[in-house]
């Protein structure tokens, strides 16, 4: 019984810290977009009035996209150390969570630097999902892959 307490005690805590580092991932990737967010992804138009016309679905793609890519990195890092000490395992969470973090920020800048147009505005824009934001959603999975396999 001690062990099962001790193993739902672990994911409390890993839950916490993964959870902690996702809503970080979501303020970065609002920092580095324009404007807030949230009003994007709720599509609030420019009286403050909530407005399905006024939803960026391109945001949408990005934002799920880089959590997937963060939660897959925060995944591998506790399967991989999940055995190991308590802390040395939320040492490594902790550590490669940030890591993703913050190679999605830069990727996102080499894209926006490497592609026409300003990549923060078009994944900012309401209407339909641009093909830029498909490329800014890949290269996040992608990112979250690498960081993946360098811990594996």
């Amino acid at each position: 019984m001690s062990d099962l307490l001790n193993a739902l005690g672990h994911a409390v805590v890993y839950a916490v810290l993964a959870g902690l580092l996702l809503v970080a991932a979501y303020y970065v990737l609002d920092l580095v977009t324009p404007g807030h967010l949230g009003s994007h992804l709720r599509g609030i138009d420019e009286r403050g009035e909530e407005s399905v016309h006024a939803a960026s679905r391109s945001a949408g793609v990005v934002t799920g996209a880089w959590l997937v890519s963060n939660a897959a990195v925060l995944f591998t890092a506790i399967w991989t150390n999940g055995e190991t000490d308590l802390g040395w395992a939320l040492a490594w969470t902790l550590s490669f969570g940030v890591l993703g973090i913050v190679l999605n920020a830069a990727m996102f800048f080499v894209i926006e630097a490497i592609t026409p147009g300003d990549l923060r505005t078009i994944v900012t824009s309401a209407g339909p999902v641009r093909p830029l934001a498909y490329v800014a959603a890949a290269v996040a999975l992608s990112t979250g892959a690498i960081v993946c396999a360098s811990i594996a």
